[in-house]
């Protein structure tokens, strides 16, 4: 299957180069077709990869880690939003999560547990007791570019493909914008 064009980037299907990814994704099983290509890992944080790789913030996905406290439970979860939206943390995903408080996970504890690099942490390959919180935006977006587990590589993959991923949930997450 050809890779839809996006960006200025060479994709190449996921399961032919598994070494451009962290080892937890290339060993995912995915719900659908999957691309990376190699990237600056200087340029990997949002703006810098979207103005370089001329990627519309409209198809670039962001995942954040963040941790949920209730008494003495912890719940670790991904949250996926468009790269031109903020996450609602403290209402949308504190609720949604049943916690008390939320916060972002820190980022030693975040690429400890992920077997990820920081600013390339993707919802593909994450322990599965894990929830994923895809934002209604990112699962309707068609093809999206994400972390690919390490900076030096980004991936692109359907937002519903992201929505099909074993423990994937769809809500609206994002804040309005203005």
């Amino acid at each position: 299957m050809d890779a839809p064009q996006l960006g200025n980037l060479t994709w190449r299907e996921l399961p032919s180069v598994p070494d451009l990814v962290a080892p937890p994704v290339a060993a995912a099983t995915l719900p659908g077709p999957a691309w990376v290509a190699p990237v600056d890992p200087e340029l990997a944080d949002t703006a810098a990869f979207c103005e370089h790789y001329q990627v519309p913030t409209a198809r670039s996905a962001n995942c954040v880690i963040v941790e949920g406290r209730r008494g003495e439970q912890t719940t670790l979860a991904a949250v996926m939003v468009l790269a031109e939206d903020r996450a609602d943390i403290n209402k949308a995903v504190r609720k949604h999560l049943g916690v008390r408080k939320v916060s972002f996970a820190p980022m030693d504890t975040a690429t400890e547990l992920t077997a990820m690099e920081y600013g390339g942490i993707t919802p593909i390959g994450l322990p599965a007791d894990w929830p994923i919180l895809v934002d209604s935006a990112v699962a309707g977006a068609g093809p999206v570019v994400i972390g690919a587990g390490v900076r030096a590589a980004k991936i692109m993959i359907d937002g519903a493909d992201l929505a099909a991923l074993p423990g994937a949930e769809v809500i609206d997450l994002a804040l309005p914008r203005g």
